[in-house]
């Protein structure tokens, strides 16, 4: 158990890295540039895998022995469970007045003559009453003048702790099953366009180890509008968006029904097994580029990423077809432009009252046809030359909706001419989470048992005196720490005595008061002296 203890330490620790360093899953561009960019520390960084964290051999190594040594935990204990559940309770001490909890109880002769007691049908009766209150029970010399009774209770303690470990083993199969063979995507999706369930069909996409395309359900996803709907009653939140809403159209298959559902944000869809969330939205500014031989170059929405609350938005355009120079263009996006004293432009509202598109343009090489990855939202003007900015003669290009702009030198011309909205989604396939929320769930649940049930251990001896009375002593004992265990002893004497010792007067209730002494935490001198 201690190992397991260690390992699952380990396996925190060991997850550290992941947070430290980009990861080549979740981003391979990232990690190609940081690597670029630490020429010295970079490769040294890669070869101990810490930008493949998650599935590097060394972690790996960890969750498995994590998952042999759990195994190895609950196999022998299960073993040991097994036969304790069958076997009877431990044999009645010779001394019980050893035990933590002890105490002694005598029924009078007469009352033990009136109720036809001996010591035999006391310990059977014993058995009656502590089956009753849970425990295993086992009559012991019952043909003696001294029997006595063995019992245990709490054995669910020991199931609940081999329920929380065997859950534990169940998570992290479920965990295991959820990385091998499920996958999560994203796509952005502009009102009008679809999205469907392919390879071909995501803009990132991260498989499991042993994914197949065969997993891929050809469903899919038309997103017929975006509706955000921002705060127009508080000045103090005015602007602040209160909702988003995507109205989409669903498809489970070819020749399936259309279903048209509603995509909001922490409610996702569940289509073809896989959860569909939304995460991110903003504005898609619909362009027209032509080059300088007056040929459409680029044409239709381009995504634009929102930097602040009022989506003043980051806008890249690439034209690689436009001849005879490929044209680039960046610049932003203003949903409700407005222009301050010194003539810098900015928006004041997120909804498009009066959109405008800022931009500067670029002509050259934008570098696509030598294969190497490039980011969609980032145009690398190294290489190209200059046609507008706010920095030249020419000036920046400023477009209303409906506007065209001509390009200096004929390159060529660009027009703005609409604006949909677009929504980005993240789209997730997991196995296992169904195992995950299962096992977790039992292994809370075990652990609540094993925490708050008390394993004990109690014996009664019965006998006779010669003058008649009824002999009964008692003693507790816990499987570990059990503060409620005299709390159990003073349960177990009151049982008792009400079951034999029932006044019929004052005389006699002053006598059964004097005749039954306890030492379940009374302070009695039958105490056990290890309690002193």
């Amino acid at each position: 158990m201690r190992s397991a203890l260690f390992l699952l330490l380990l396996l925190a620790v060991a997850a550290v890295p992941g947070s430290l360093f980009p990861q080549r899953p979740a981003n391979p561009a990232i990690v190609t540039q940081y690597i670029q960019n630490n020429p010295d520390t970079g490769p040294v960084l890669d070869w101990f895998q810490l930008f493949d964290v998650y599935s590097s051999v060394w972690f790996s190594s960890i969750y498995l022995l994590l998952f042999i040594s759990l195994i190895g935990c609950v196999v022998p204990r299960a073993l040991a469970h097994f036969r304790a559940v069958r076997s009877t309770p431990p044999r009645t001490p010779r001394r019980l007045s050893r035990l933590p909890v002890y105490g002694t109880l005598e029924v009078p002769a007469h009352q033990a003559r009136a109720a036809g007691l001996t010591p035999s049908a006391a310990a059977d009766q014993v058995a009656a009453l502590l089956k009753k209150r849970g425990y295993r029970v086992d009559v012991r010399d019952a043909g003696t003048d001294r029997p006595s009774v063995g019992a245990e209770r709490g054995l669910a303690k020991e199931l609940g702790n081999l329920i929380f470990h065997t859950s534990l083993i169940g998570v992290l199969v479920s965990v295991a099953v959820g990385g091998l063979f499920g996958y999560n995507g994203q796509k952005v999706i502009v009102e009008g366009d679809s999205f469907v369930n392919t390879l071909i069909g995501y803009d990132s996409f991260n498989p499991g180890s042993n994914f197949s395309d065969d997993q891929l359900q050809p469903y899919s996803i038309r997103l017929d509008a975006f509706d955000v709907r921002f705060d127009r009653e508080q000045t103090s939140h005015y602007g602040q968006p209160l909702d988003f809403t995507a109205n989409v159209t669903t498809q489970d298959g070819p020749g399936e029904g259309e279903e048209s559902q509603v995509l909001k944000v922490n409610a996702p869809l569940t289509i073809g097994g896989t959860n569909v969330y939304l995460v991110g939205n903003g504005y898609a500014p619909v362009v027209t580029v032509r080059d300088g031989e007056g040929n459409i170059a680029s044409q239709g929405p381009v995504v634009s990423v929102p930097s602040d609350g009022l989506y003043t938005s980051l806008i890249v355009i690439k034209a690689p077809d436009a001849k005879p120079d490929q044209l680039g263009f960046v610049g932003f996006f203003l949903p409700t432009a407005f222009v301050d004293e010194k003539g810098v432009s900015f928006s004041r509202d997120p909804d498009p009252f009066n959109p405008q598109l800022n931009l500067n343009s670029y002509y050259g090489d934008l570098g696509l046809d030598d294969g190497t990855p490039e980011n969609v939202y980032v145009l690398d003007t190294e290489n190209l030359t200059e046609l507008n900015s706010r920095n030249n003669e020419d000036g920046g290009i400023v477009l209303g909706v409906g506007q065209t702009y001509d390009l200096p030198e004929g390159k060529g011309s660009v027009t703005f001419d609409g604006l949909k909205r677009y929504a980005a989604l993240d789209i997730h396939h997991d196995p296992g989470e169904v195992g995950a929320l299962v096992f977790s769930t039992l292994a809370l649940l075990g652990l609540t048992a094993s925490l708050f049930i008390g394993r004990r251990r109690l014996w009664v001896r019965t006998g006779e005196h010669p003058d008649g009375r009824i002999m009964v002593e008692y003693g507790l004992l816990a499987r570990g720490e059990d503060h409620r265990l005299p709390a159990e002893g003073k349960a177990v004497e009151k049982l008792l005595a009400d079951s034999w010792l029932v006044p019929d007067g004052a005389e006699q209730e002053n006598r059964v008061q004097g005749a039954v002494p306890s030492a379940a935490g009374t302070g009695q001198s039958h105490h056990n002296p290890k309690d002193n």
